[in-house]
């Protein structure tokens, strides 16, 4: 009899090892409201990340392109949400979020 105990929701191709370059793992940084008080007061900054990428292969592109020491790496991964296109119903696409917090001698310079 089969055990119903495992059956937590994963992303598509979670659990799966795959080799990226950095510039394709960071996809873009989420500049908001929210995000530029983090970056001002808590020194935490939020990108869009590939949905594949692991905390440390983040931390590891973070590193590589902006020249700075990563403190810790959080992630989230947000789901799509139910949109009306018209007539029809439809779904915007799920993505990752990682909020990165770096050590306080670093910075990073969007503008």
């Amino acid at each position: 009899m089969a055990s119903s105990k495992n059956n937590k929701r994963q992303a598509p191709g979670a659990g799966v090892a795959a080799d990226f370059q950095p510039h394709q793992v960071i996809l873009r940084p989420r500049v908001t409201e929210k995000g530029v008080f983090q970056s001002e007061r808590v020194n935490q900054y939020t990108f869009e990340v590939n949905p594949l990428a692991t905390k440390s292969q983040i931390k590891h592109a973070v590193e590589t392109l902006f020249n700075v020491q990563v403190d810790k790496v959080a992630t989230q991964t947000r789901r799509g949400k139910s949109r009306r296109f018209r007539f029809k119903f439809g779904e915007t696409k799920g993505w990752k979020k990682a909020i990165v917090k770096l050590k306080p001698d670093n910075k990073i310079d969007f503008f």
